[in-house]
């Protein structure tokens, strides 16, 4: 049976200070930049390993397998454990794996610690439940929304200051201030997060059964868990190839130039918390959907302008809008089915998301590798198309 205590759900009506929120929100995109800082690097590892682009794409394959596979097994148990505890144990793990990816000496190693970071990096995953329990239900969507801000400006700033990092002083040194952020984090978040309450008794059996139970259940968490996956793979196909698109016709760029696209796609990024209040006052489902159709355009420009540089601008910003802004709606109405198993519905989405994701750098590899940028381009706007027939498909209202 779930249950509820009474110190959880007092924090269902009250508010969070902006201190707080700022806090979450930086921790949450340094500790989620760790999952982005190879993409940028993936063509100066693979002359490092002498490995094809092909090969080295499964560097990006790797790390967000090993994020799904760290949700599945972390996520569902700040359910019932104290998040405090768990964030701050996660976060010496990862600093560990971080080390493992800066010493390195061959693919395999590297595919390994990259898979370790992504198990270990969980911790933006944990961050978000809390955050839902302690806002009060009227702000949610807005809290959500700053905190998913912060995230997402983790995600793009990743690619800025590894491409800068990288070509000036290598990307194993990328690594190591990685880890050093990431152990500095582990001490402030348990000095100055609050303590959780668990919001549910089920044993751990019960809770990973109970996952299941959600999924055939709630026809909402399978529709955005569905989204999620499809518009994150497109991402991750432009995100993992571009830095071979760059280095070549007709740009000629190295990875510090890819790294700076990150900065244009904040630009997209600082409209999620604008979509998040949105998607407390309008129908979220319809935000997704005119979210998906923007993602959409941004491959229209990548497709038939990429050789031009505005266009390959005016895409990033339209492609991480939508993508990001339809993170921010669909998590705001899985937080709302049921409050008391907010980490289980985020484990089910979130699962779902970087599978997706892992699928979409898998893709960009093949895609490069065949066809080049128009292939890439196709195979992104593909996935795009999936997401929008799923969105027209399921008849949920929320």
């Amino acid at each position: 049976m779930i249950t509820t205590t009474d110190d959880s759900a007092r924090t269902e009506h009250s508010s969070m200070s902006k201190k707080l929120i700022l806090l979450m929100s930086l921790a949450c995109g340094m500790a989620v930049a760790n999952l982005y800082y190879n993409q940028p690097l993936l063509a100066d590892m693979g002359r490092s390993f002498h490995a094809t682009a092909h090969q080295v794409s499964n560097i990006a394959m790797f790390t967000q397998i090993g994020y799904a596979v760290g949700m599945f097994i972390f996520v569902p148990m700040g359910d019932m454990k104290e998040r405090r505890l768990l964030i701050a144990g996660l976060l010496i793990a990862v600093t560990i794996s971080l080390i493992g990816i800066a010493t390195a000496q061959n693919l395999l190693w590297i595919n390994l610690a990259s898979f370790a970071v992504g198990v270990t990096t969980v911790v933006p995953q944990i961050i978000l439940p809390l955050a839902a329990q302690l806002a009060a239900p009227v702000e949610r969507g807005k809290v959500i929304g700053n905190i998913m801000g912060g995230l997402f400006i983790g995600i793009l700033l990743a690619r800025t200051v590894s491409g800068l990092i990288g070509g000036s002083l290598g990307w194993r040194t990328m690594y190591w201030i990685a880890a050093a952020m990431m152990l500095a984090l582990a001490i402030i978040l348990q000095t100055f997060l609050p303590k959780s309450y668990p919001e549910s008794r089920l044993s751990f059996a019960g809770l990973y059964k109970s996952i299941g139970h959600l999924i055939v259940t709630q026809p909402v968490l399978r529709e955005a868990s569905l989204i999620g996956a499809m518009l994150f793979g497109s991402f991750s196909i432009f995100w993992t190839s571009l830095s071979f698109f760059l280095e070549g016709e007709p740009y000629h760029y190295g990875s510090e130039v890819a790294g700076l696209f990150g900065l244009i796609g904040i630009v997209g990024v600082m409209g999620a918390p604008i979509v998040g209040r949105l998607a407390d006052r309008f129908n979220a489902k319809t935000m997704v959907g005119l979210l998906i159709g923007i993602c959409l355009f941004s491959y229209l420009f990548f497709g038939f302008l990429g050789t031009s540089l505005w266009a390959l601008f005016v895409g990033v910003v339209l492609l991480d809008l939508g993508v990001q802004g339809a993170q921010v709606s669909n998590q705001t109405r899985i937080y709302s089915l049921i409050p008391e198993a907010r980490s289980r519905l985020n484990t089910v989405y979130m699962v779902s998301y970087f599978l997706g994701g892992s699928l979409g750098s898998t893709l960009s590899g093949y895609a490069w590798s065949w066809w080049k940028w128009q292939g890439v381009c196709v195979t992104g706007g593909i996935m795009i198309v999936i997401a929008l027939i799923i969105w027209a498909a399921h008849r949920t209202k929320t």
